[in-house]
């Protein structure tokens, strides 16, 4: 199947070419439709793997392509959430939800004359996620687990081909945590958009993903890409089966000889 998203050869270093060199060689491909998970140590380039993707930064090297088409720029069929909601404090839970229509076109130019519709829109999408009748609401209103299911309808609210997310469940407890890993499943199963999820959860990424790409430490690249073949839809009891695990444990192991290659060949100071 095509890629819809694809990273090839690509290097960035924060600061210039002679700054912080975040990636080098990233190479990854993601196909349509397709869940995919990228694990690995801290520091290793995960979020800014997220912001080449998006187009929020330019790499100095290699090329990015979204749905067949070079990114060069912030694109617009992307919808992005992060381990903080952001929601606006002034904002009631419904126009938070609305405010990406109000930025990206062609929902800017339509807001003013459809705003019934949008609204109809935006509440449906709040049913979705458990979160009926609670569009009045102000985020201070709301529990942490509501805020985060808040921030996935914003990120959802103007259709996106491609949700990018950036350990959005890591300020949750577990319950919650794993509540919202089903409202994801079913979201992903109902819309059929494009997912990268960017986690340190190993058992987040196995649970929700297709494919969990595992990167190096700094600067990052892709070194192992573990395909995920449980059945969907997944019941949560799947996180205590022992082949479940088995795969946690096979990807911390990789992280965790990433971890140990990366100070074999640190430096020695001067």
């Amino acid at each position: 199947m095509e890629s819809f998203v694809s990273l090839n050869d690509v290097s960035l270093s924060y600061g210039g070419e002679q700054g912080l060199l975040a990636v080098s060689g990233l190479s990854m491909s993601v196909r349509k439709g397709e869940f995919a998970a990228v694990v690995g140590p801290s520091g290793c380039g995960k979020s800014t793997l997220m912001k080449l993707t998006t187009g929020l930064v330019r790499p100095q090297k290699g090329q990015i392509a979204v749905d067949g088409k070079r990114v060069f720029g912030p694109i617009s069929i992307v919808g992005m959430a992060f381990q903080n909601p952001s929601l606006l404090p002034w904002r009631t839970t419904l126009d938070n939800i609305m405010l990406p229509l109000e930025i990206v076109e062609p929902h800017r130019q339509r807001l003013g004359r459809h705003r019934d519709e949008y609204v109809a829109k935006a509440e449906s999408v709040l049913e979705l996620v458990g979160l009926k009748g609670f569009g009045a609401k102000f985020p201070w209103q709301l529990s942490g687990g509501m805020q985060q299911r808040s921030n996935l309808c914003r990120a959802l609210i103007h259709d996106p081909a491609l949700l990018m997310l950036d350990e959005p469940f890591g300020a949750l407890d577990a319950f919650t945590r794993e509540e919202l890993w089903g409202v994801i499943r079913d979201l992903h199963a109902a819309k059929g958009f494009t997912v990268i999820l960017v986690t340190h959860d190993l058992r987040e990424a196995v649970y929700l993903a297709d494919r969990v790409f595992v990167m190096s430490a700094r600067p990052g690249r892709v070194i192992q890409e573990r395909t995920i073949d449980f059945a969907r839809p997944r019941p949560i009891d799947l996180i205590y089966k022992a082949e479940f695990n088995e795969i946690v444990h096979e990807l911390r192991e990789k992280i965790a000889e990433a971890r140990a290659d990366a100070v074999a060949y640190e430096p020695a100071p001067s």
